[in-house]
């Protein structure tokens, strides 16, 4: 069985903050890996192909461990920020040493009325899709520094354990955006562009049952036609594009990451018809989804 499969699980396994947390229900969670400190724990779990449900930031200060994101292979590097968001397929290689610093959070911090802004800002909505930032010395003593802080309040479990936590969270997130801006660019944060991040946040949580543009326009209360003119002109394709991605996107992963059959991954994604689903899969990816799954496995082997 390939080390890209679930043998086990027919479906990518999905772990939340909560079932990993060491104290109980968290929002924010802070860990420590180093030479004096017990590693990070790592479910033997993590080895295959899983999901999070939770934003994960690691600030690695030493380390070569290999894994992927998606369908994105990374040897992580010193003095390197790694990032992620939920439901990105995550996939290690192996258990080995590192040291560093890890900083957890969950939707439901971001929702919170008070935190809402932050869900705008660049390390979080990702527009280039990157997972990791280069630092360099200066922006490594400053983002070690909170993390530590983060890392010290969140052990103490003091008086406003959790205000002060909030508060050195987004400190990082929004010195990380900068960072971010820099290294990827910078994008205008107009209305327009809102309504579509908001609109791509609706296929993430509604992709296998919604494939239609009239259903999301209903759901932002705007009609079909202003949706697609609006997408259109911040992105560059149709609203329709945009739902053909992400449901080709979660196809090509449980083709590499999973042994459901072509019929089962149709069922998964809200396709009556298996037969329309091959058809949709070759015209948006070049190949069937049988030869597909043939050629991205023998990539990654």
């Amino acid at each position: 069985m390939s080390v890209l499969t679930t043998p086990e699980k027919p479906t990518i396994p999905i772990y939340s903050l909560l079932q990993n947390s060491s104290i109980g229900s968290s929002m924010i969670e802070v860990r420590e890996a180093s030479a004096n400190c017990e590693v990070f724990k790592l479910d033997p779990a993590f080895l295959i192909p899983h999901r999070k449900d939770y934003y994960l930031f690691v600030l690695v200060k030493q380390g070569n461990n290999r894994h992927w994101i998606d369908f994105m292979p990374y040897t992580i590097k010193p003095d390197t920020f790694y990032f992620t968001v939920p439901q990105q397929v995550h996939l290690k290689e192996h258990a080995g040493q590192m040291e560093g610093l890890m900083a957890c959070f969950t939707d439901e911090f971001l929702q919170l009325e008070e935190n809402r802004v932050l869900k705008q800002l660049p390390i979080i909505h990702n527009p280039a899709g990157a997972h990791e930032l280069l630092l360099n010395e200066k922006d490594v003593v400053f983002v070690e520094d909170i993390m530590r802080k983060m890392l010290t309040e969140f052990n103490a479990d003091g008086t406003w354990r959790n205000q002060m936590l909030t508060s050195w969270l987004r400190v990082l997130v929004i010195y990380l955006s900068r960072l971010y801006t820099e290294q990827f660019g910078e994008t205008c944060f107009t209305q327009n562009y809102c309504l579509l991040k908001s609109f791509q946040s609706l296929i993430g949580e509604y992709y296998n049952t919604q494939h239609d543009v009239a259903a999301y326009a209903e759901k932002l209360n705007i009609t079909p036609g202003y949706l697609t003119d609006v997408i259109k002109q911040q992105s560059g394709k149709t609203a329709i594009t945009h739902i053909h991605e992400r449901l080709i996107v979660e196809a090509k992963r449980c083709l590499l990451h999973t042994e459901l059959s072509v019929k089962q991954i149709a069922d998964e994604l809200g396709f009556e018809d298996a037969a329309y689903f091959n058809r949709f899969f070759k015209r948006l990816a070049s190949t069937p989804p049988a030869g597909y799954r043939e050629q991205i496995r023998e990539m990654y082997r």
